[in-house]
């Protein structure tokens, strides 16, 4: 529909009479005119009982690869954190986490694309509106500042047995530089994804744009440290425990906060029984794995629980998130009603010389 001058100089239209109202009997009780529906009230439904917008194409390779994404992004973030504060235990350890996650999330994510070349395809150019572009080249530019740093730290493990002859001096001298410029491309890994799904018409994904990064920076949060928790001695630990007790804060605020902001259609989903209890179970195993860091991290094995129980909670975030978007693509009630909330906002706002919100 196009918008003219002169839509300003059009005339309110009459009110619509709703579908089923066409129909009506008069009942002539008390000399009033009363009407009664002759049908019942039809109910929406889309055609041929398809879905309004298309499924996207994503199984759990996809909810990994958001998982380790989160996992590398802030384990790295640790790894830098170490490397400055002279913390070498902290930074090897997470280094190589850092190393480990952002190999599995690459093959999560090329069992997803189905062949490696489909990935290389995107490197082919850099398009700046585009979040998976982006997130293609930041995840290979973390990746290369990543593998830098983590292969100096197992060369150095291994006694500098590893065959590097005269490049090993390079990779010390880089190793440093390697490490921060992963730091640099590690938050916007961790986020990237959720932009990537917020930026599409899924009802769900679309209604948490402004507040899914955040819930996604928290998450990656309790997984970094969870894991740092796992594998490094508590007393090299303590930036890994005050991360974890931060994370469950964002986490939690992050979510209520997405949550509220949600139109209350749109954000059914994450309620719904398969996420619904996926996230429901995320948020307890945060609450439980900050109390277990909190009161316990100086106990070698209760910091370990408490570690292992906040990378459940980060990953039973990430795929609880992604059913719920794939969940509201199947109704089409999801679509519409929150499209015709935002409707009715505009014209309560007083948006009506535009050719959608036109006063009736």
């Amino acid at each position: 529909m196009t918008v003219s001058d002169f839509d300003a100089y059009r005339p309110p239209e009459p009110q619509r009479a709703r579908k089923g109202d066409s129909k009506r009997r008069r009942t002539g009780r008390g000399g009033g005119r009363g009407e009664e529906p002759m049908v019942p009230e039809a109910e929406f439904t889309s055609y041929y009982g398809r879905p309004i917008v298309k499924p996207p194409p994503w199984g759990d390779p996809i909810a990994v690869y958001l998982f380790l994404g989160g996992v590398a992004g802030g384990s790295a973030l640790l790894g830098v954190g170490g490397q400055v504060t002279g913390n070498q235990v902290l930074c090897r350890n997470s280094r190589l986490a850092a190393l480990a996650a952002v190999g599995l999330g690459a093959v999560a994510l090329v069992e997803d694309l189905g062949r490696p070349e489909r990935f290389l395809n995107m490197l082919r150019t850099i398009k700046l509106t585009s979040p998976m572009s982006l997130g293609s080249w930041i995840l290979t530019a973390f990746s290369a500042g990543v593998g830098v740093s983590a292969v100096s730290e197992i060369d150095r493990m291994t006694g500098s047995r590893l065959p590097l002859g005269p490049l090993r001096g390079l990779l010390r001298a880089l190793e440093g530089p390697a490490g921060v410029e992963a730091a640099v491309f590690a938050a916007p890994l961790s986020v990237y994804t959720a932009v990537l799904l917020s930026d599409t018409a899924n009802p769900t994904w679309n209604a948490a744009r402004e507040d899914l990064p955040f819930v996604f920076a928290s998450s990656a949060s309790l997984a970094a440290a969870g894991l740092a928790m796992i594998t490094t001695p508590v007393k090299e630990a303590g930036p890994a425990r005050a991360l974890a007790v931060l994370g469950v804060a964002g986490d939690v605020i992050a979510t209520r906060v997405m949550e509220k902001n949600m139109d209350p259609v749109a954000a059914e989903p994450l309620h719904l029984e398969g996420p619904g209890r996926m996230l429901a179970w995320s948020q307890r195993l945060a609450v439980a794995g900050g109390i277990g860091a909190l009161v316990g991290g100086r106990n070698r094995w209760a910091a370990a629980a408490s570690g292992v129980v906040l990378l459940g909670a980060s990953a039973l975030t990430r795929f609880g998130i992604l059913r719920a978007g794939i969940r509201s693509t199947q109704d089409p009630r999801y679509t519409v009603e929150p499209q015709k909330n935002r409707l009715a906002a505009r014209r309560r706002a007083g948006a009506v010389h535009d050719s959608i919100t036109t006063a009736e």
